[in-house]
């Protein structure tokens, strides 16, 4: 019997997180962890009592809008900020945890991530935000990317 590392473990809790977005663009999701215990999770999507997007529609799809672009007229919260939200309204510290999510945070996740004190992320896949990878280097929250067998450090320029 294989048994999955810790970070295969982590990682596809954060896949099967993914699948309860309602986003009609990316689903995403998110695990917070540390010492190997998961401490929230988040997926992509409307706050709590708001209509999703798979019901009213995305307005940033309507309008043409890049990916990364105009975050501020997106009905959803990002898997980032739900998970750490999560870890709040349970009063649970996710100061020194590791962020597995499966794509790479956008700068204002990323500037969330540094003020809650997590230091590690592990990713899947990218997100076409270069300022986000140039703020977690400089605030030395260390950026890893899974990869057949194991993870890689990412680093930025």
């Amino acid at each position: 019997m294989k048994r999955p590392s810790w970070d295969e473990y982590f990682m596809r809790a954060a896949f099967l997180i993914a699948e309860r977005s309602t986003c009609l663009r990316r689903k995403v999701g998110a695990v917070l962890v540390k010492d190997k215990q998961i401490l929230a999770t988040g997926y992509n999507g409307a706050p709590t009592g708001i209509n999703h997007c798979e019901h009213t529609g995305c307005l940033r799809k309507e309008l043409g809008i890049d990916s990364g672009m105009r975050h501020e007229i997106c009905r959803g919260l990002h898997a980032e900020q739900n998970v750490i939200l999560q870890a709040a309204c349970h009063g649970t510290t996710v100061k020194g945890s590791v962020l597995y999510i499966t794509n790479t945070p956008c700068v204002i996740c990323a500037k969330m991530i540094i003020n809650a004190g997590i230091k590690e992320i592990v990713v899947s896949d990218s997100y076409p935000d270069k300022m986000a990878m140039q703020f977690l280097k400089e605030a030395g929250v260390v950026l890893w990317k899974m990869a057949e067998p194991a993870k890689i450090k990412l680093e930025v320029k």
